[in-house]
């Protein structure tokens, strides 16, 4: 018996087949907003459906619209998606946080794979850029700051003369044109703001901890980082999803 499970972002969205041991055997990225195009997801399922997986489907999500329209695909296809908070994710781990309906289900599941560490600190380059906090196996809430990726977007289409452009790791100096004064403004600019972040947090954490690093700029912001024990794994979300399936469901 094989299971699916997925993560449902903002940008991007990516649905796993995993094996009877819930390991990743394939693995499939698509833009959320192809989610919308009719008959799109039922392809892509059917596809999936070739080998015999079970009736539901475990879903860690952050649009609620695509996470009804990938329900209803589902349903005509005689299965049943499921989303994350539907569970008791205390069993799993303790939230130490004011109101959990207000944070990403995203953000629990990467914490819900990171506390095998104990205690670390989950960066991930999404949409937005975030900073989670695990201490003693208990999540303890943290940081929000914007997304590498759409911050360039958002400057480009907000002014007439400053074009779109692909970020690249040697910046020894100031621009000597527009593309140049974009990558080191973004490339110091995030640099600052990461490490920034992470002081600010960790200033009175007097343990060790690792640093995970996950989502699209993950690699590429890890060399930047100033502290020990960093690594990077874009398969947190979804490992995190598959715990809950595996404890829960």
């Amino acid at each position: 018996m094989h299971y699916i499970v997925g993560d449902i972002g903002n940008t991007s969205t990516r649905i796993c087949l995993l094996n009877k041991n819930f390991k990743i055997i394939k693995s499939i990225i698509i833009d959320t907003k192809k989610i919308f195009i009719k008959g799109y997801m039922k392809k892509i399922f059917k596809k999936l459906f070739k080998i015999n997986v079970k009736k539901k489907i475990l879903f860690s999500s952050v649009v609620p619209f695509a996470l009804k329209r990938i329900k209803n695909c589902l349903k005509d296809l005689n299965k049943d998606a499921v989303e994350i908070k539907k569970f008791n994710l205390k069993r799993l781990i303790k939230l130490n946080i004011k109101n959990v309906n207000q944070i990403g289900s995203d953000r629990i599941v990467n914490s819900i794979e990171g506390k095998k560490y104990k205690n670390c600190l989950i960066i991930d380059f999404g949409t937005a850029t975030t900073f989670d906090i695990v201490k003693n196996r208990v999540y303890e809430g943290g940081v929000i700051a914007p997304g590498v990726k759409l911050s360039m977007k958002n400057l480009s289409q907000s002014t007439a003369l400053l074009p779109m452009f692909n970020l690249k790791n040697k910046q020894n100096s100031y621009g000597k044109n527009t593309k140049e004064a974009l990558n080191a403004g973004f490339i110091w600019g995030y640099e600052g703001l990461i490490n920034n972040i992470i002081n600010k947090i960790t200033l009175k954490w007097k343990m060790k901890y690792k640093i995970i690093l996950t989502g699209g700029y993950s690699i590429f912001f890890k060399k930047m980082i100033k502290k020990k024990g960093v690594i990077v794994d874009k398969d947190i979300t979804i490992k995190g999803v598959a715990k809950v399936y595996r404890e829960l469901l």
